[in-house]
């Protein structure tokens, strides 16, 4: 897929929050395996909504219902107020992740500019007179496809340490809009884990 520009300096690393080295998490993936792919998607013009109440509900039943006409295993998410990373693995012998992003898109977004609409008089909202036509998310999004379980394990743990790396939070179990806590209630993450930017130095563009 399309990458976005590289922004290895947007905001601080992760720094370890811990005062000893946490041991690998165990990780499994999908009985069913196909690629297991690791997204960053971005709102148009940074948008900082998706962590709204009304936002992320919209997403949960967008996410569900693409999950009914094109199964997928969700690894690992975390919404942050203008993007979002995910690790998903497809179906064995499926990388069609491009339809499932679009109806993604495209659900989320006709679902979404029509609240707007019911909030004001005109029949535009707001939001989608500036934009002209409702967008709601930067037209590229940064794909990878995981290579290896350290890849792998890399790639779930800068999702959840994420919020850290942003400032939002000091510790990733601070932040709620995440599947750290699956994770912490499976046993593969320490609930103190603190994390560190797994990605550093691998010359991969993430937000």
């Amino acid at each position: 897929g399309p990458c976005p520009p590289l922004l290895r300096t947007f905001a601080p690393r992760c720094r370890s929050l811990l005062p000893y080295k946490q041991p690998m998490p165990n990780y499994r993936r999908a009985k069913t395996e196909g690629g297991t792919y690791f997204f960053t998607v971005v709102t148009y013009q940074r948008q900082t909504f998706l962590c709204l109440d009304e936002s992320r509900a919209i997403l949960k039943a967008t996410v569900q219902k693409t999950l009914q006409s094109h199964p997928f295993h969700i690894d690992a998410w975390v919404l942050l107020p203008d993007h979002m990373h995910c690790l998903w693995t497809l179906p064995e012998g499926d990388n069609n992740y491009s339809t499932r992003w679009a109806l993604i898109n495209k659900v989320f977004t006709k679902n979404k500019n029509s609240l707007e609409d019911t909030r004001t008089t005109s029949a535009l909202s707001e939001l989608r007179r500036r934009h002209r036509e409702g967008v709601i998310w930067q037209r590229r999004f940064w794909e990878h496809q995981i290579k290896d379980d350290l890849d792998y394990k890399r790639h779930m743990d800068y999702v959840h340490c994420n919020s850290v790396k942003h400032g939002l939070v000091k510790y990733p179990a601070n932040w709620p809009y995440s599947t750290f806590h699956r994770h912490v209630a499976q046993g593969s993450y320490d609930a103190n884990w603190g994390g560190v930017d797994p990605l550093s130095g691998d010359g991969v563009g993430h937000e």
